[in-house]
């Protein structure tokens, strides 16, 4: 009897509560699928759209000038002297290199002669007829195995070198002999710059390494803080008066003492979290007119940095990991959905923007993005990972020429003499 009384209050209590919706246990389910709902995917893309802007602007170059820089401790080369025909004289050829997914690779020009590398890290000077004046490899089997890339910078009659598997040294560059030969703990993943009798190259740990040029023999280092993916962006140095500002692969950037390495100012662009997942992190190279620094990155900030003190100016909503542009009081850059974007300096306000990708189909330009771009006079040469270039009368905005490169990946261009260049896996390219 009493087992039958303990049953019908059970069924009784059950059928009032746990199948009544408006009882208890259903509000709380409700609640939490309504937090569930709200819940943000943190590591979602947000959608990028971009539009044209002020299309029938006209920009007024006129105040602008020229110039033939190759080498710039600010990356400020401006506008530079080219009105060529872009007719395709000459090619210098080398082996192609190994494991390429793309060209962030510069030649470097000694007075008519070209410098490059081939794919086992051998060093070859060509002269203005593309013959080869001489060629020289200081890597043991070993490390040929290895594909080293090289970047270059010259001091006088020399040719420093720094590469990516840990070794840097001098060589003449009249005769490719060795001066001497070190190695680095880790590899390097930085340009090379130089300021009197030192040279600074940031190797994989976000180290920022400081070599006298005489012995290669180090002066300093500075680690910033370490991420545990290896990047696939490549860092950027540049000198302003007594300083080496710099990029890392976790988006911090610091300005050091030239002299002793001591940090001046550090300004941290992203949060704590990007350092798990630096392998996703991209930036453009670093800029300075000599008052501010400007810099962007993969996910839509466009900095102004002043110089002095590290702290930011403006930031632009724009998405690019191209190496911007500085002409006069304007900034140009493209950003990484083929956009060309006129920026006022000062102030970081976006002037004009401009589709140069609407020469591609819709389903195609998803496939497509910008390696880099160079001006010369009132031009703009963007080169694209379709191995093609893209001509701008940057003026009004117009297309004027889309040139082939390669049927693959290309070089961002460089401009030097009055010709253009390009590398493409196997050969440099030269146009008049």
């Amino acid at each position: 009897m009493n087992r039958l009384v303990i049953l019908l209050i059970a069924l009784i209590f059950i059928n009032n509560c746990s199948l009544n919706e408006n009882s208890r246990i259903w509000k709380d389910k409700e609640k939490e699928l309504s937090a569930q709902s709200k819940l943000k995917k943190i590591f979602a893309e947000d959608k990028i759209e971009v539009q044209e802007f002020n299309q029938e602007l006209n920009l007024d170059l006129s105040p602008i000038k020229t110039n033939n820089k190759f080498i710039d401790n600010q990356n400020n080369f401006g506008s530079q002297n080219y009105k060529g025909e872009l007719n395709k004289i000459g090619s210098y050829k080398f082996s192609k290199l190994e494991g390429l997914n793309q060209i962030n690779l510069k030649p470097l020009f000694l007075g008519n002669d070209i410098v490059f590398f081939n794919k086992k890290g051998s060093i070859i000077k060509y002269n203005e007829n593309q013959k080869v004046i001489w060629k020289k490899n200081y890597y043991t089997k070993a490390e040929k195995k290895l594909y080293p890339k090289l970047d270059f910078i010259s001091h006088n009659e020399n040719i420093l070198v720094s590469d990516t598997i840990a070794k840097y040294y001098s060589i003449n560059s009249n005769t490719g002999e060795l001066n001497w030969s070190k190695n680095n703990t880790y590899p390097f993943n930085s340009e090379i710059k130089k300021h009197k009798n030192k040279f600074f190259v940031i190797d994989y740990k976000n180290t920022l390494r400081c070599y006298k040029i005489e012995d290669g023999s180090e002066c300093w280092n500075l680690q910033t803080e370490d991420s545990f993916a290896i990047s696939n962006s490549k860092y950027s140095l540049i000198i302003i008066g007594n300083m080496v500002v710099f990029s890392n692969s976790i988006g911090d950037i610091t300005a050091v003492d030239v002299e002793t390495g001591m940090i001046i100012w550090q300004l941290p662009t992203q949060s704590n979290s990007i350092i798990n997942k630096s392998y996703d992190f991209k930036t453009s190279k670093l800029v300075s007119d000599g008052n501010s620094i400007f810099v962007s990155n993969n996910k839509k900030e466009f900095y102004s940095i002043d110089v002095k003190t590290g702290i930011t100016n403006w930031i632009s909503d724009i998405n690019s990991t191209i190496t911007p542009v500085i002409i006069g009081n304007l900034i140009f850059t493209v950003s990484n959905e083929g956009y060309m974007h006129a920026i006022e300096k000062k102030k970081g306000n976006i002037i004009r923007v401009t589709d140069l990708f609407k020469i591609y189909k819709q389903k195609k330009r998803k496939n497509i993005f910008p390696i880099g771009f160079i001006i010369g006079n009132k031009n703009l040469y963007l080169t694209n990972s379709d191995g093609k270039m893209i001509v701008v009368d940057l003026q009004n905005g117009t297309i004027l020429k889309i040139e082939k490169v390669s049927s693959n990946i290309v070089s961002k261009p460089f401009i030097f003499n009055n010709n253009l260049f390009l590398i493409r896996n196997g050969s440099i390219v030269r146009y008049n």
